[in-house]
């Protein structure tokens, strides 16, 4: 392997064009067209107070490259389904790094799974408008492999070879969709009820009654995995804590205004425990309750004082 591409250049593919334009140069681009790809080209990203102008590519003109990274929000995946299928060839693998379960039969269920690779990516970053902030350092990065494989296939071997030419932290993990469903029920648990409360994710170290809520969401993914055969095991605030004080994605995305991956989230619970004939009722209020404050940011709620 040796051409990388890279669809959405947020937080997370932020990352991976810090690690990875210096050491790839004009084998690694991101791909984009129309509006985005012009502010891309003209503006660039402000990554760590570096100021990045990375390739730009359409996605016909990526087409063929041995490595595609998908790292959109959830919410814009189905719109760039597309762009996904012009940029894949044959011989294309492609590593969804989006949060939650189900990207990968998404994408695979349009281009073909025999394409994907499974991923969970580790990165707490923060963005402020065209500005991205994370620590090298302490990012794990992305953690990879195929599912069902105990040891790296020629293909796991080939990513691994070429991730090792770049800055991008990286390893094979043999039960990877057991680590995925471990990072989708810590991020259900914690991600949501932070963002409800607007509170540092150090509540679940120091009150009970968010604990008891986190624990609940954590039980409701459990049982779900359950039903595929995968343990995510007892639910430990502990390790997610971190800086007590850290907000994660969603509660960001509320404090910045924007609307929030909880569909991805929750809302993939909800959907799932139905089909499997599963209760999800924590799950379930804290999606009707997080939609509403996105629709609080929206204005929504700014009733005249005189109605």
């Amino acid at each position: 392997m040796k051409t990388v591409a890279l669809i959405g250049a947020g937080a997370v593919g932020a990352y991976f064009i810090w690690g990875m334009q210096d050491a790839l140069g004009a084998d690694f681009c991101v791909v984009a067209q129309g509006e985005r790809k012009t502010r891309l080209e003209r503006d660039g990203l402000w990554i760590n107070d570096r100021l990045y102008h990375p390739l730009v590519k359409t996605p016909e003109e990526a087409h063929g490259v041995d490595l595609l990274l998908v790292s959109t929000k959830y919410g814009a995946l189905s719109s760039i389904l597309p762009d996904i299928a012009a940029v894949v060839d044959d011989h294309t693998a492609v590593i969804s790094l989006l949060n939650g379960v189900d990207s990968e039969e998404i994408i695979g269920g349009y281009i073909g799974m025999e394409h994907m690779l499974y991923a969970v990516m580790r990165i707490a970053a923060e963005r402020d408008q065209n500005r991205i902030f994370f620590d090298p350092e302490a990012t794990q990065g992305v953690y990879f492999g195929e599912a069902h494989h105990q040891s790296p296939t020629p293909r796991v071997q080939e990513v691994s070879d070429l991730l090792a030419r770049t800055r991008v932290h990286h390893q094979f993990f043999p039960n990877i969709l057991t680590t995925l469903w471990v990072k989708f029920a810590g991020n259900v648990s914690n991600n949501l009820p932070q963002a409800i409360l607007g509170a540092g994710v150090g509540i679940y170290l120091v009150s009970t009654h968010a604990a008891f809520i986190a624990q609940k969401m954590w039980d409701e993914v459990s049982r779900l995995a359950q039903t595929k055969g995968i343990d995510v095991g007892p639910f430990e605030p502990e390790a997610w804590a971190g800086r007590k004080n850290a907000r994660f994605s969603t509660l960001q995305d509320l404090d910045h205004k924007r609307h929030t991956e909880v569909d991805m989230l929750a809302g993939t619970v909800i959907r799932l425990s139905q089909e499997a004939g599963l209760a999800a009722p924590y799950c379930t209020f804290a999606y009707h309750a997080i939609k509403a404050l996105e629709e609080k940011n929206d204005g929504r709620f700014d009733f005249d004082t005189m109605c």
